[in-house]
């Protein structure tokens, strides 16, 4: 898996793969149409932002390259790569409980704040991507 150098693109399969973390300056990419809905995405080397008609759904410190993100009604699912380990937050439902899987390997269950922000912490080895899933209990 590689950076994704057009910023933010459509899959065939009806996902969104996103994020260049091999970037120096911050590049940004506005008003992108998926399924109905405006995305807007931010990303280089510090940090990679994803937002769904303004309301976030994924950020990374430092950047990272998201391939395959899919968001439903239980959680969202994707596979994440970076130079280096990173933190990540997801914008889900607010005050619910999450099991969060990394490799197939459940890291806790966590329940999310009153902005339904879930932050967890991903490690990674280099070129190799990690699938991460959360799925609401």
């Amino acid at each position: 898996m590689a950076a994704v150098k057009e910023l933010l693109r459509a899959e065939e399969n009806g996902t969104l793969s996103f994020g260049d973390y091999e970037l120096a300056a911050k590049k940004k990419l506005a008003d992108f149409e998926f399924n109905g809905d405006l995305y807007k995405v931010k990303t280089y080397k510090d940090i990679t932002k994803l937002e769904c008609n303004e309301i976030l759904i994924y950020e990374s410190v430092p950047g990272t390259a998201v391939q395959g993100l899919q968001v439903s009604d239980k959680g969202m699912t994707f596979h994440v790569e970076g130079p280096e380990d990173a933190q990540i937050t997801l914008g889900v439902e607010e005050d619910t409980e999450y099991e969060v899987l990394v490799n197939g390997t459940e890291v806790g269950r966590m329940r999310t704040n009153m902005g339904g922000k879930l932050s967890f912490s991903v490690e990674f080895t280099e070129g190799e991507a990690v699938a991460v899933t959360a799925e609401r209990v």
